[in-house]
């Protein structure tokens, strides 16, 4: 099992580099985002033996005649992402 933890770049991606030999086929990868105000979603965009890939995104709360609402999501830059990863 392997652990890391990135923050996520501009367009809400982090790259995840697995040490070279930990796995012979991609793994099964968890991901935690650490905690933000508003919404969080995450996608695993790749994943490989060697590398994974997130994207996050992110939607403020708003509140619209006193209804709590989401806007719309847009990428999350400046996230922290734990990501742990064990073979499958």
């Amino acid at each position: 099992m392997e652990r890391a933890t990135g923050v996520t770049d501009a367009s809400g991606n982090v790259t995840f580099n697995w040490p070279a030999g930990t796995f012979s086929v991609p793994p099964v990868v968890t991901i935690g985002i650490q905690g933000a105000v508003g919404f969080r979603s995450h996608t695993i965009t790749a994943n490989s033996a060697t590398a994974t890939t997130v994207n996050i995104l992110g939607a403020p709360v708003v509140s619209l005649l006193g209804i709590q609402i989401l806007a719309a999501s847009v990428p999350a830059a400046g996230v922290t992402v734990h990501a742990h990863a064990t073979a499958p």
